[in-house]
């Protein structure tokens, strides 16, 4: 007995019937890959087997026909029109500039959206980068830099968003924020303004990643009356931006970000979207502005990004597997390391900026020691109240197995770095041993990342890299194709290949839905040379 949905579908007049080939599993497999022509479900004259023809209506019994997909069409119509790209498709904003400039250019000038690394990169660094962009993508809104959350240091965070605001970036992606700051309200509410019917116009578009249902509901809501009066009496927004910005939701657009590298609450994107997806709706019936809802973590593979296009996102962001492209940031050691990962090499890790507060980020856990060395700082600064209550044998064995420097000399480093940076914090390290001891061993994790970045060889095995299971997944998929040469693996061609390859994944499953016996082999899409 056929499925339910084709039975609905009233039965033809009978003809002649339709050819053998029709109930192949060779025309099943070349109907998916044609998946941009007419499908059509027919049956043979006795209506016990399913098949699928391509292209015109044919004679046959047909019980049911489906039009033509377009990985254009595979998300938010809106999240494309509101973004001015083609594919609903961004590339995530790896930090300290490990998504390049490079990397945004090429996604922007493809019909995609990408984001520059802000986080962890000095203000003055932001603004040679975003002014880098703005002169080579004229005229496009395509684009944008990130500001990630730095609670132990506000001024920063303020610092970066005035830096995006004045440049005039015309998409910012903010990160790893758990409450609303005044600077994310002032970048989502300056210069708001109505137009000559009403409506409320933004002139930066924000987009917030968040990770878990309360962080959503900040961004759902509109900013807090509090924060928006500050602002206004420091001088930040006017009057009518603050009146407007309590009318509409903080982010136009909300990525959920699951099992990801870097910071990640590990939760699977199964289970955190539907419930993101069903906290919007109630938002948009309280408040009347609908949110754009996308899906970042994990999407390593066309499977991947087609079930979470199948859940109800309006886009997707890729980040682990763009790190080894050849436009990201890291170095080429970096990049071969990456290209080994499996799915299971991954562990979590303190993060730098959020060493005190026992914030973690996922790591690669191959070809590195990074993570199990940075879990023992952890440790040695839970059980200690500073550098000179350690024991003999546990400062010795720090300065021998991690940081390979006497302490003495890591703290020289440690205050010439943080008195260009931010005085106030060696201030309060004067005060504070506990504090000082956090700064020395936020030395290793912050300079972990840059090593990997310059691939500096002696530090090889302390390389910081984020990495997810994604990437993992990724490398198995392109394992044996064109992509396996890391000379082809641009951001464009992965991005163009797992969108591609999530059509046909999508094809199958639509197939197999309206009943057709659809062969494993169809869903399997291998890597091609996309333009």
């Amino acid at each position: 007995m056929f499925w339910s949905s084709v039975m609905s579908v009233p039965a033809p007049p009978v003809v002649a019937g339709a050819g053998a080939s029709a109930f192949t599993a060779s025309a099943v497999v070349d109907s998916v890959r044609r998946f941009r022509e007419h499908a059509h479900v027919v049956t043979d004259p006795a209506g016990r087997r399913l098949g699928v023809l391509t292209g015109p209506t044919p004679r046959e019994h047909v019980v049911g026909s489906l039009p033509p997909l377009y990985p254009e069409w595979l998300g938010g119509r809106g999240f494309c029109q509101a973004h001015g790209v083609r594919f609903p498709y961004v590339a995530g904003e790896m930090a300290n500039g490990i998504a390049t400039t490079r990397l945004v250019v090429a996604l922007a000038k493809s019909g995609m959206l990408g984001f520059f690394g802000s986080a962890g990169l000095d203000p003055r660094e932001v603004e040679d980068a975003v002014h880098e962009l703005a002169t080579a993508l004229p005229g496009r809104a395509n684009w944008g830099a990130n500001l990630g959350h730095t609670p132990g240091e506000p001024e920063l965070e303020r610092r970066v968003a005035e830096v995006l605001l004045r440049a005039g970036v015309p998409r910012i992606s903010v990160s790893a924020f758990t409450d609303l700051t005044p600077a994310v309200v002032r970048c989502a509410a300056s210069g708001l303004r109505l137009d000559r019917d009403g409506r409320i116009v933004r002139q930066t578009r924000l987009l917030a990643k968040v990770s878990g249902l309360e962080a959503a509901e900040k961004f759902l809501s509109p900013a807090p009356t509090a924060l928006l009066r500050a602002l206004v009496g420091r001088g930040d927004l006017t009057e009518e931006q603050a009146r407007l910005a309590a009318r509409v939701p903080v982010a136009q657009d909300l990525t959920v970000e699951a099992d990801s590298g870097g910071r990640t609450d590990n939760r699977p994107l199964t289970a955190l979207l539907p419930a993101v997806l069903a906290l919007r709706d109630r938002h948009a019936r309280r408040h009347g502005h609908h949110v754009r809802v996308g899906a970042a973590g994990g999407l390593g593979t066309p499977e991947a990004v087609a079930a979470a296009f199948a859940l109800g996102a309006d886009y997707v962001v890729t980040g682990s597997v763009n790190q080894v492209a050849v436009e990201a940031g890291v170095s080429e050691t970096a990049k071969r390391m990456l290209s080994r990962v499996d799915i299971g090499d991954v562990a979590m890790a303190p993060a730098a900026d959020g060493f005190e507060l026992g914030v973690r980020l996922q790591v690669t856990s191959r070809g590195t020691l990074f993570a199990a060395r940075a879990a023992r700082l952890q440790e040695v600064y839970r059980d200690h109240a500073g550098l000179h209550t350690l024991p003999a044998a546990v400062a010795a064995r720090l300065e021998h197995e991690v940081f390979r420097l006497p302490l003495a000399r890591v703290w020289e480093l440690t205050r010439e770095f943080w008195q260009r940076r931010d005085p106030a914090q060696l201030v309060r390290a004067d005060r504070d041993p506990k504090h000082r001891m956090a700064l020395v061993f936020r030395w290793y994790l912050g300079s972990s990342a840059r090593w990997a970045i310059t691939g500096d060889p002696d530090r090889r095995t302390d390389y910081q890299l984020w990495c997810g299971p994604a990437l993992g997944a990724f490398n198995r998929w392109v394992a044996g194709s064109f992509l396996a040469d890391p000379g082809n693996r641009t951001a464009v061609q992965i991005a163009l290949n797992l969108l591609e390859g999530a059509a046909v994944v999508t094809r199958a499953h639509q197939l197999r839905t309206h009943g057709v016996a659809v062969p494993a082999a169809a869903a399997v899409f291998r890597p091609v040379r996309l333009a």
